[in-house]
Parts: structure tokens; sequence; C-alpha cells
């Protein structure tokens, strides 16, 4: 049984929808306050699912808001949904980030050439369970991605839940083509793709596409949860021109922006009010076909 549970307020696809993470029935920041550890010894890490696979509804978790819960992304005052770029149906992973990472925009990657986009990490979970939304799950780190989004570096970090029947077979990038021929490659795809239904440029990768090993995924996981520590016990600050960040936090030692559980923040948290699901427009199920992409 795990120690993190959600805390749903309002109805998904709606403007108002958030999923806050409990740890024993009190609010914690999804951002801050889960590890990034599960098991260092073993280098088994905590994601949270943000996006569960095959869905469309684009949600993240959240900087601007206390405690950071997970939102649907808003565009010109519109609810984001990614498009379904034949042959595949939203999401093709579970989808979610590494808790205690970011990747700071102010730092450009010898190897990229490029920025930091200002996230936690972005994890794809290649597992066969489908997750849901504030899941906390542990995983075993396989490969990374590097995604040039609009000249920004976008790590993609491939893991598998460590409780799946193939986790014991896949222990680094090659594993997964030797067990799921084509993901790899269908996954570059879908990164590549994604936004040009929305009029946008097909997306560039680092390094020609290739997915990195697992040693190379776990130098940017500490690199970035570096980053993250500098930010979090104020050595840099929590805002300057090219960010701003909530950072307040119930676990985080040594950092100035912890607070107790009795505090007024905490406090401030609503409570729980699932409601269910808003519909979502009929266009969203739409298949978009994209010239010049593989024949998977």
């Amino acid at each position: 049984m795990s120690e993190f549970s959600t805390r749903v307020v309002g109805s998904p696809n709606t403007l108002e929808h958030r999923v806050f993470i409990e740890r024993n029935g009190a609010p914690v920041s999804a951002f801050h306050d889960i590890p990034l550890y599960a098991n260092e010894a073993k280098n088994v890490f905590n994601m949270i699912v943000e996006i569960p696979r095959w869905s469309n509804a684009k949600l993240e978790i959240s900087k601007d808001e206390a405690f950071n819960p997970i939102k649907q992304d808003v565009k010109k005052g519109k609810l984001r949904f990614v498009r379904n770029c034949f042959p595949h149906h939203g999401y093709i992973w579970n989808y979610g980030a590494l808790p205690q990472t970011w990747e700071d925009p102010t730092q450009s990657h010898p190897e990229t050439k490029a920025r930091g986009d200002n996230d936690p990490l972005d994890v794809c979970e290649i597992g066969e369970q489908v997750g849901y939304v504030g899941q906390v799950k542990q995983v075993k780190v396989l490969g990374v991605m590097a995604l040039l989004d609009e000249g920004e570096t976008d790590w993609k970090v491939i893991v598998i839940d460590i409780n799946d029947p193939l986790a014991n077979k896949l222990n680094d990038i090659e594993d997964v083509e030797r067990h799921l021929p084509g993901f790899i490659r269908a996954t570059n795809e879908w990164f590549r793709i994604y936004k040009i239904p929305d009029g946008k440029p097909e997306n560039q990768f680092a390094f020609s596409g290739e997915a990195k090993n697992k040693k190379y995924a776990l130098d940017i996981i500490h690199e970035t949860h570096e980053a993250w520590h500098r930010l979090i016990t104020g050595e840099i600050p929590a805002k300057a021109e090219a960010y701003d960040i909530k950072v307040s936090n119930v676990s985080v030692e040594k950092s100035p922006y912890k607070v107790g559980a009795e505090d007024e923040l905490v406090k401030s948290i609503p409570t729980p009010s699932p409601k269910p699901a808003s519909s979502i427009d009929p266009s969203v199920d739409k298949w978009f076909f994209i010239s010049g992409t593989s024949n998977l």
C-alpha cells in the first residue's frame, strides 16, 4: 500500500479540476515532497503519472500553484488535448514526471546546446498497466531521448514499472527493442509529429533521435536533481526572469520554504470534491494523417 494517495478536486476536463498528492491524508507538493528515489541503492525511482496511456488531456504538475497540483494545461483560455496522429491514439505510454528534478532554464546542456524547459523531468513509462492521474509508481530507468522543443532541451526518460512482468528483462535501452520491437521508433515519431495538427513544425531531436542508454539517463537525472536542490534550498531564487516556481513544501530539510502542518497554506488546500468527468468535444477523437511519417 503506497503512502501516497490523491485528493481530487472538481470535474476532469474542466478548468477547475485539480489532483493534489497526499501523504497519509495530508497534502504534499507533487513537485517537491515526493522523494526522487524509492530505493537509491537499487536505482528505483518514484514517478508521478500525469497522463494515463491512451488519454488525450494534457495534464501536468503546476509550477504556479501552491503544493503543485496536477491540472490540465490551458492555451488561449482553452483546455489542451493532444491530437491523434495515426496510428497513435493519445499518449502511447503512461506519461509523467520525476519529482525533485528540474530542467533549469538558465543553463544550456553542453551536448544539446539548448536550455532546460523549466519543468520536472518528463517520463514515459512503458509497462502494460494503464495508470491513473496522480499515481506514484516505482520505476527503473532504461534510457533517455533529448527532444528539442521550440528551442529548449526537453528530456524524455524511458522507464518501466518495477512490478511489470517485463521489468526483470528490461535493464537498458537495447532491451526495449529486443522485447518491444518498434516502441522506441514509435516514441520518436510520436514526439516529432504530435504538434503538427495544431500548425506547429515537426519537433527535432538531439543525437539524431537516438535514445541514450541507462547510464546517460541516470546522469541526466542526477544533474536535474542537483538543479532542483539548488532551487528548493534557496541557493538560487525561486523567481527570476526565466521562471517563477511555487516552492512550498512540508518535508525538505534545509529548505527555507518548508511549512508546518498547521500553516495557513496547508489549510488553504481545497478539501476533496471529486465529480464525474465533463464531456469532451468529439473533435478530440479525430484521426490526423501526417505525410512522411514512418510506416510502423
